[in-house]
């Protein structure tokens, strides 16, 4: 029977609040698989798919390898703990040419043939079969893997398909991820998902100066995001009014740091509003002028909450990287302006003394601005 090993990351290290993480994989697994028919069984250290659609097996892998907490998959042959079958399964997944070694874990220490002996036997059979392979044990071009189970089943496979590690989406609290058009904001949210973090996201539209092309940019980045996030809702902020009374009552230079600061107020509003704990943003230090450690702090004065910067030691490089791994670059390279290229400064602040930045803000009624921003939200959920 064919059938797919599911391996866990790092739930393995958790101590007595252990099933606490494998229940939210489990449910995480179940979720991406809910158009499949299948079986689930748990084995140990692991998760047994059987009884599947096998037209279906590139689909199946592709959600589960996505999943985060899943270590590695293998599409693995199931027979029972006797010597015929094993070797039978193993001649069947054995190369056609090049080197080969068979590599056994005995993990059920009744079976009575030891790992080194079962391998070389197995080998041999191989060898029979096709003389035309040759065995290397040190650097073989495939090799041939036994894993004889405790309940007198053994699964035959030749490959480990490596997955996205991390902790389940579910088990990190709940934040709000400020999600922009751009490269940097994507990754982050892909990387505090990774560490078990059920997100919702706030973009921030300027319409009439920024169009529906750049809302609809950060709606298509959300769906590529779900992938790995599973549940995801966008709150659309007007900033349009902000960001007009920002221009028109504050000096130029000081435009980008003062809209930051709004942007994180009305973000720790929804995250108080909807459970979450925390606020997540792309920014990297020293990538712009908004993300130096003095318009950090000027920002990060006005929340109450923890800001996640997950991104902060990257530089440009590391993050596009990430960006092309989970599909998310090729559709923020894409040329629509969101919110922050609108009224760009010549020359903005780049040390703003928090001091100066208050005094400038004093001009601006906050709390009005704010409580119609979060009046004037439209709530999208993907699906």
């Amino acid at each position: 029977m064919k059938v797919i090993i599911v391996r866990y990351s790092e739930i393995h290290l958790k101590g007595n609040n252990r099933d606490f993480f494998e229940s939210a994989l489990i449910s995480n697994i179940k979720f991406v698989l809910k158009e499949y028919k299948y079986d689930f069984a748990r084995s140990n250290a692991r998760y047994i798919i059987r009884n599947f659609d096998e037209t279906q097996i590139e689909n199946i892998i592709d959600a589960l390898k996505n999943v985060f907490g899943v270590h590695s998959l293998s599409v693995a042959l199931e027979v029972d703990s006797v010597y015929e079958q094993i070797s039978a399964a193993a001649i069947q997944l054995a190369p056609a040419s090049g080197t080969f070694k068979v590599s056994t874990n005995r993990a059920d220490k009744r079976f009575p043939t030891k790992s080194m002996v079962l391998s070389a036997d197995v080998g041999g059979d191989i060898l029979e079969r096709n003389p035309r392979l040759k065995v290397d044990l040190f650097n073989p071009d495939n090799t041939v893997y036994i894993d004889i189970r405790e309940n007198g089943k053994t699964f035959v496979y030749t490959q480990s398909i490596k997955a996205v590690n991390g902790m389940p989406v579910g088990t990190g609290g709940k934040g709000i991820v400020m999600l922009s058009g751009g490269i940097d904001s994507p990754v982050a949210a892909y990387m505090m998902a990774k560490r078990g973090m059920t997100l919702r996201a706030v973009h921030f539209h300027s319409f009439p100066y920024t169009s529906m092309q750049a809302k609809q940019k950060v709606l298509d980045l959300a769906k590529l995001l779900k992938k790995y996030t599973l549940h995801i809702t966008v709150d659309v902020v007007s900033f349009t009014e902000i960001q007009t009374a920002i221009h028109e009552k504050c000096p130029e230079e000081y435009m980008i740091t003062i809209m930051r600061r709004f942007m994180m107020r009305i973000a720790e509003r929804i995250a108080k509003n909807t459970g979450a704990g925390a606020v997540i943003t792309g920014e990297s230090l020293g990538q712009v002028a908004s993300q130096t450690l003095e318009s950090i702090t000027s920002t990060n004065s006005v929340a109450t909450i923890p800001v996640f910067r997950p991104l902060i030691g990257f530089d440009k490089d590391d993050i596009i990287e990430i960006a092309q791994k989970i599909g998310t670059f090729e559709t923020s390279i894409l040329p629509y302006e969101d919110c922050c290229t609108i009224f760009l400064p010549k020359k903005p602040v780049t040390k703003p003394r928090l001091s100066a930045v208050e005094k400038v803000e004093s001009v601006l009624d906050v709390d009005a601005l704010v409580d119609n921003a979060l009046g004037n939200i439209e709530t999208i959920v993907i699906e």
